[in-house]
């Protein structure tokens, strides 16, 4: 068998081996996962529904709030750091204290999931640029989604559209595993070591969320790229459900466990 031919079997086989484990989120481990806001009032939306569904309790920190971050995560189940108004390029203490404080679930290998601010605050940690589009182009609204061969092996099924609302991206970082891909901001997702994921999208919006941000953020939809506040809820009727499902499987396969474990 020729050199190519072998490689492609071999990626096949594990595509395979992976996905021939069924992968379930409940209670069983009795850790929180720790949660990362970025304002007074956000919420970890529709990511903390599907936990809490599950049996999974949140330890919810806000370090904008003046909270700290776990020095070690022996006492989480994993973090997950969402997104917000701040740029990961910003001087603030507390962006610079997240930033650092990235290092904790990456030495320890724990599950961590970076979501819009935060993928780009994980990019960045591990010395990634984080920059605007080059035209100044932003996503705000629908836009496609593409999953690559290595997203397939995480979770089968990813959507096709998917809601964005940001003005910046990040390049790809050494060593990380890209899974999904757009267009104006190619790099969409990424797998980094064995335990860390980073999304640019926002799958744990849910409708109320929908409501606030085109309210209070209805500034953004003027952006160059933008979509208008109409198409954002015409969007969500259509394209909402395969997110969702993605979105299941996807926190199952990151804070769940195998069932033949």
């Amino acid at each position: 068998m020729a050199y190519q031919d072998h490689a492609k079997t071999a990626d096949r086989s594990a595509a395979e081996t992976a996905l021939s484990h069924r992968y379930v989120l409940d209670g069983r481990d009795t850790r929180p996962v720790l949660i990362v806001l970025h304002q007074e009032t956000s919420t970890p939306g529709r990511v903390g529904q599907v936990l809490e569904r599950h049996g999974v309790a949140l330890d919810i920190r806000r370090p904008v709030m003046g909270e700290s971050l776990p020095e070690t995560l022996d006492d989480h189940r994993g973090a997950i750091v969402f997104g917000g108004p701040p740029s990961a390029n910003d001087t603030d203490d507390y962006i610079r204290r997240e930033l650092d404080w990235m290092a904790v679930p990456l030495r320890e290998e724990r599950p961590f999931l970076g979501i819009c601010l935060g993928a780009q605050m994980l990019a960045k940690h591990l010395g990634a640029d984080v920059s605007s589009h080059h035209e100044g182009l932003a996503e705000i609204g629908y836009y496609p989604l593409r999953s690559t061969p290595e997203g397939r092996q995480v979770v089968r099924h990813w959507p096709e559209m998917i809601y964005q609302w940001h003005r910046e991206g990040f390049d790809l970082p050494h060593g990380a595993k890209l899974l999904a891909e757009g267009e104006w901001y190619p790099n969409q997702a990424f797998r980094y070591g064995p335990a860390a994921y980073a999304v640019q999208f926002h799958a744990e919006l849910t409708l109320a969320m929908m409501h606030r941000w085109t309210t209070k953020g209805h500034e953004r939809m003027t952006l160059p790229g933008a979509q208008a506040r109409r198409q954002h809820f015409h969007g969500r009727a259509i394209y909402d459900p395969p997110v969702l499902r993605w979105l299941e499987a996807f926190l199952a396969r990151t804070f769940g466990h195998r069932l033949d474990e």
